[in-house]
């Protein structure tokens, strides 16, 4: 059996997708899981009633149920007992919605899901897509779903998808007067009555500096469709947004509209357990009164009302100035090495006199790139930048409001605006940021078709205080309290940036903890060590040191720098920056985000560049087009991602990825990141995927030059890797507590097939220590030579396995079993590792001096005998090996040669 079903309380939407979901699924039964609006109804009764077979659902076997198709929800709470069926063995579920997703969602067999107005727009290019045709009839049920769910296509959430289906269906025949009948209502005297006693309730707050209207209502029976009363209200007050809670029948059921993308009334709805769209949405409250049921909304709406963004919030700080006595090749230089267009021009740097504070310096105005490139062009390198800066300049205070910000740069068209507080500037406000705060907050743009989830960036300082104590351990918590605190301390922002942030946003553990201060990191890093009673390395030159604490815990510090380049793949040089200078060097999108720390702003996360976005698509982006070129060694890291967290690396970064390849800027400087990326793909669980994407990039030749005629991922290689992967694995399963390195295993393995003369050139390459060195070319030597005499043996007794295996490392006889194609070889292997090596005598050199034997040389060869006595099983225990000790070397004999003599 197949049932297609939706959400309780079907509206039109549920209903069109449901119908031509059937157009897909024709053997599917029809089934509501429990009660439709009330236009609905009159709808189904006047129309539709003898002419689709809706079943109930108590007259259906859910046992017998083998498909559940899922329209206009993705939630298993909101299809009633239906959800019964879930627990069915060898269920499928076909999931089609448009509401964002949430937690706990269902998952699906098949899931087709999208940010458009309605679910019936998503239905409707499956239709196309398949050529099933519709009847006019059909073209008009399916037409009340997307005019309702979109608002006769005027809602927020409306999106050129639904007006391109909407024309398709007019195509089919669609009834637009039909539509309008059943779209658009006129109210009965008792609703009359109720909008008349909504309207005395209602109160105004004003919350970011946006008024919002709630209003509250108690009746002593369930009345239906409020929401249409709600929705007349907020027309006939041209309110921008409405939050309605009606206590009806022991519940309180709260109806939310929005017109403005500030009050996201999908987020509200959902965080009081209900759901919805950014414009329109539901929840039903229990458990509480109405008095109740306001504090907490207004609560609600105070955490997830937007503020309106202020120059304070949007400019770019520290400002990159220039003098005016500058030169223009010297601008060049400056402007080059920050990766920036226009920077403002200051009064010439006075010198103070003696007890003096020197006056401050001026904004003369701001030279631009093309200016300077033009220059230079014609020879006027150098002359100073005040001979052909732009002069007119406007500046703006912190407060200043958006609208001041769009009148200077939209209609007065300067470029950038310089933030000035008593005259000191504090920061600057250029085209791109004015440009970001308009695409991630659509509220401010005229018409905004877009849906919520394509702007997490309206989210972007959220407070992440309830992921943070859902997803961390308690000490963890205290840990990055106390860093706040002590960066309080000395008037110091502090964050957790990088990994830790990305994986908290995806609800993994990630317990390396690296920490940007925008300050003295070194001054601070002292500081909370002394507080904590950790041990602390610094590195004077990058700003950085690494606490240890006494619990094993590792702290990375870093002072809030900027990196740039002097030329291709050089070593970064250094200044001090700010957080979002700091958070832009930095690899990838996912990995630029930051959390604050100091008490005030505990939690709130910091993310100027939509990397919520990125990290929610899973795909992998730089930064800046010049990311490879500067730092060759992030493209190992990128394809370590990709392997890692089953990401994708984004179209336009592969590009780049290949333009630095095909640039050779490998080899370029002896600079050890590129090993040290390598080495952490070689340590992931299953680095042969990364491995793969090596090659694709061809990067072999880069890395193994000497190997390059013959390497490839061809069958045998990827034998040996698969190998090593499972000797890995099965010593993993042993849960032994002894370290291995698997890293050497797949280097050991990648090298199987070449001289040790090609180990050696790729260790002094990548600068890897000369013991690490050593180490690997001898295991190299050793488990080869071993296991090609291990395998030309028949049978080999355990005392010759022990002696042959006993210099290997683990990972040494790790890579043996890789290397082994005979089964007894892997076995010998495996028995030293489980159990030879751990076989000891009974006897030590204490016993057989106690036993009269005089201490000289020929105790070693007398404890071996013995021992191989005990790998062999020729004894057992102490007592046999006293026997046997007689009986080979009697006190007065020990002249006589023995076996190892």
């Amino acid at each position: 059996m197949r049932i297609i079903t939706s959400h309780l309380n079907a509206d039109f939407d549920s209903l069109a997708s449901m119908i031509a979901a059937q157009k897909l699924y024709p053997d599917a039964l029809l089934i509501f899981p429990g009660s439709q609006e009330k236009n609905v109804r009159e709808f189904i009764s006047q129309t539709l009633l003898y002419r689709y077979e809706f079943q109930k659902a108590k007259n259906i076997d859910l046992t017998r149920v083998e498909t559940l198709i899922v329209v206009d929800t993705r939630s298993s709470e909101r299809i009633g007992h239906l959800a019964a069926c879930l627990a069915n063995p060898g269920i499928k579920v076909h999931l089609y919605d448009h509401h964002p997703a949430t937690a706990g969602d269902m998952r699906g067999d098949l899931e087709i899901t999208r940010d458009v107005g309605s679910t019936t727009t998503i239905l409707i290019d499956e239709l196309k897509k398949r050529d099933i045709g519709i009847s006019g009839e059909e073209a008009t049920i399916l037409g009340l779903g997307i005019y309702e769910d979109t608002g006769s296509l005027t809602h927020l959430t409306t999106t050129p998808d639904d007006l391109i289906a909407a024309a398709w269906l007019l195509e089919k025949g669609a009834k637009l007067d039909i539509i309008a009948q059943f779209i658009t209502y006129d109210l009965t005297s008792t609703q009359v009555e109720l909008l008349h006693s909504l309207m005395k309730t209602a109160i105004q707050y004003t919350i970011q500096g946006i008024p919002i209207v709630v209003v509250t209502l108690s009746l002593p029976t369930y009345v239906d469709d409020f929401a249409m009363i709600a929705r007349r209200f907020m027309h006939m007050e041209n309110l921008d947004t409405l939050f309605a809670l009606i206590s009806m029948a022991d519940r309180i059921y709260l109806i939310a509209r929005s017109r403005i993308a500030e009050v996201n009334v999908g987020i509200i709805a959902r965080d009081l357990g209900g759901g919805g769209h950014a414009t329109a949405a539901s929840a039903t409250l229990r458990d509480m009164t109405l008095t109740e049921a306001q504090e907490k909304l207004i609560h609600i709406l105070h955490r997830h009302v937007l503020p309106q963004p202020i120059a304070r919030e949007m400019m770019s700080k520290p400002a990159i100035t220039i003098p005016a006595d500058t030169t223009i090749a010297e601008a060049n230089e400056i402007l080059t090495r920050y990766s920036i267009t226009a920077m403002p021009v200051l009064s010439p740097l006075v010198i103070a006199e003696a007890d003096k504070t020197p006056p401050p310096r001026s904004i003369l105005g701001f030279i631009s790139r093309m200016v300077v490139e033009k220059a230079i062009h014609h020879d006027l390198g150098n002359l100073p930048v005040s001979a052909y800066m732009t002069s007119d300049i406007a500046t703006l205070p912190p407060d200043a409001t958006l609208a001041d910000i769009q009148e200077l740069i939209i209609e007065h068209r300067q470029r950038l605006i310089p933030i000035v507080d008593n005259g000191v500037l504090q920061g600057i406000i250029t085209r791109t940021d004015l440009l970001n705060r308009l695409v991630n907050d659509p509220a401010h743009l005229p018409k905004n078709l877009l849906h919520e989830s394509e702007h997490p960036s309206l989210e972007r300082n959220r407070n992440l205080n309830t992921i943070i104590i859902e997803c961390l351990n308690k000490p963890m918590i205290e840990l990055l309290q106390k860093i706040g605190l002590a960066a309080d301390e000395l008037q110091f922002n502090a964050f957790a940036v990088g990994g830790f942030v990305r994986d908290l946003l995806l609800k993994k553990n990630n317990l390396d903890l690296d920490i940007v201060i925008e300050g003295d990191g070194i001054q601070f890093a002292k500081n909370l060590a002394r507080k904590l009673q950790g041990r602390i390395k610094t590195h004077e030159r990058f700003g950085t040191a690494m606490i240890m604490l006494p619990d094993g815990t590792k702290i990375d510090v870093a002072t809030a720098r900027l990196e740039y380049y002097e030329y291709p793949a050089a070593l970064p040089t250094v200044e001090l920056s700010s957080i979002k200078l700091d958070l832009y060097r930095r690899d990838f999108t996912i990995n630029a985000m930051a959390i604050q720390l100091n008490p005030e702003h505990f939690g709130t996360l910091i993310d100027f560049f939509n990397c919520q976005n990125d990290l929610n698509q899973r795909s992998i982006k730089v930064l800046h087009n010049l990311s490879f070129v500067e730092d060759p060694s992030r493209i190992f890291r990128a394809i370590r991602f990709e392997a890692r967290m089953a990401f994708e690396i984004a179209p336009h970064t592969r590009r780049l990825m290949h333009n630095a390849v095909s640039m050779q800027l490998f080899g370029k400087t002896d600079d050890p990141r590129f090993f040290s990326e390598l080495k952490q793909i070689l340590s992931e669980e299953d680095p042969v995927p990364a491995i793969r994407r090596l090659a694709e990039f061809n990067l072999f030749p880069f890395l193994w030059p000497e190997l390059k005629p013959h390497l490839k991922v061809d069958r045998r290689f990827l034998h040996i890797l698969h190998q090593a992967q499972r000797a890995i694995s099965w010593f993993r399963l042993l849960y032994l507590d002894e370290p291995c390195h698997n890293w050497m295993v797949y280097l050991l393995a990648i090298m199987s097939r070449s001289p040790d003369e090609v180990l050696t050139a790729f260790c002094s390459r990548f600068q890897i220590p000369q013991k690490i060195a050593d180490r690997l070319i001898w295991q190299k030597t050793h488990a080869e030579k071993t296991a090609n005499l291990l395998s030309r043996r028949e049978i080999i007794a355990n005392s010759e396995i022990y002696w042959l295996l006993k210099e290997l490392s683990i990972e040494g006889l790790l890579y043996l079993m890789a290397l082994a194609r005979k089964n007894q070889v892997k076995k010998a292997a495996s028995n030293y590792v489980t159990a030879l090596r751990y076989i000891r005598t009974d006897l030590t050199g204490d016993d057989l001096m106690a036993l009269g034997y005089r201490p000289g040389p020929e105790f070693k060869m007398i404890l071996n005998d013995l021992l191989d006595a005990r790998l062999d099983d020729r004894v057992h225990n102490r007592e046999e090996e006293i026997a046997l000790l007689h009986r080979t070397y009697p006190p007065d004999s020990l002249a006589a040669a023995g076996p190892h003599a």
